[in-house]
């Protein structure tokens, strides 16, 4: 489970609720689920290893783009308005999305 940073976000509005894009996640999401559930029946089956690479490769991907696109609206949304706000919050949340990039790069 992801590490959380308490009520550090409690009342924050996230950008991807008012861009309308939370349907959008959510059944992304739910397609990678599926995959996730072919994937085992793959192993069970003892299908070709080449094969579940391929899939376990594409559900990478697919886990990617999600991850790719809450940055992105991270990004245009939470930090641009916390650094026009001005103060502390903007370089707390400059801080969040480097961390976030850097997790991502690692992963």
């Amino acid at each position: 489970m992801a590490k959380t940073t308490g009520d550090a976000h409690a009342g924050h509005q996230h950008s991807y609720i008012a861009n309308n894009t939370k349907g959008d996640y959510l059944k992304r999401l739910r397609r990678i689920e599926g995959q996730a559930r072919g994937l085992q029946r793959m192993v069970e089956e003892e299908q070709y290893c080449i094969d579940i690479l391929t899939q376990i490769s594409a559900m990478t991907k697919a886990l990617e783009v999600v991850a790719l696109g809450l940055l992105d609206e991270h990004m245009a949304h939470c930090v641009v308005d916390a650094v026009a706000a001005g103060g502390e919050e903007g370089q707390i949340k400059l801080k969040e999305a480097s961390d976030a990039i850097a997790r991502l790069v690692r992963s």
